[in-house]
């Protein structure tokens, strides 16, 4: 059997706000950030099979309130759609993390009321997009944005700040980016927390962003791990 989910952690009280969740890891990713924690995951197979994951789902109905599908990448596996659908009919919620660059498996999630709630990466403004992710079209992260925010869709963006290769400057680009763009959520800047094995070779930071030159009054700001 076809197997599709790398590994299953089977309760979070973190990964969807206010909600008791397992995470669903799927293999592969089509960025390669330097500072990513999950590096295991981008190279790694999928070996838990759709037999054997809904086993465990049905374990946990009336026990979790949602299932986080994150990776990787999730959006990279085609039946994601198919099989949220399957998710929701058990009762739970669905959060899903992503960076964005597949908007079609996005807006077809949405359009069918799919996902309750999605966590946004924006890993950089358009200049630095590239060379820090190793994905090469701004534009596919950038459709999926807009489309989140005029569909109102309930999502937070989120990016991941390790000083080597982002600045206060940078910060603020994405926050009046946002600004321009009617976001209406919440942005989240989080401070990077090294671990040993990451993908790319940036070590400790020496120093974290000032957040008194951080941009606050345009939109809704929180600060993660400072």
């Amino acid at each position: 059997m076809h197997k599709i989910i790398y590994d299953i952690t089977k309760f979070s009280a973190l990964d969807y706000e206010h909600h008791l969740s397992a995470v669903l890891w799927f293999a592969g990713c089509n960025m390669r950030c330097p500072y990513c924690h999950n590096s295991d995951i981008v190279f790694a197979k999928n070996n838990i099979n759709k037999n054997e994951l809904f086993t465990f789902l049905k374990s946990r109905v009336g026990k979790l309130e949602a299932i986080v599908l994150s990776g990787g990448e999730c959006t990279l596996y085609k039946d994601l759609p198919i099989l949220a659908k399957d998710i929701k009919e058990l009762g739970f919620k669905v959060k899903i993390d992503t960076n964005g660059t597949n908007p079609n498996i996005i807006k077809k999630m949405v359009d069918k009321n799919l996902i309750d709630f999605i966590s946004l990466d924006f890993k950089a403004p358009k200049e630095k997009y590239t060379a820090i992710t190793s994905h090469k079209d701004f534009s596919l992260f950038l459709e999926s944005l807009i489309y989140l925010i005029k569909k109102e869709q309930n999502f937070e963006v989120r990016t991941t700040v390790h000083t080597d290769i982002l600045d206060e400057n940078d910060i603020n680009t994405i926050i009046k980016e946002l600004h321009h763009l009617n976001f209406k959520g919440t942005y989240y800047i989080q401070n990077y927390v090294h671990q040993d094995k990451i993908l790319g070779n940036l070590q400790e930071q020496t120093k974290i962003i000032d957040k008194s030159k951080i941009i606050t009054n345009l939109i809704n700001i929180e600060f993660r791990n400072f």
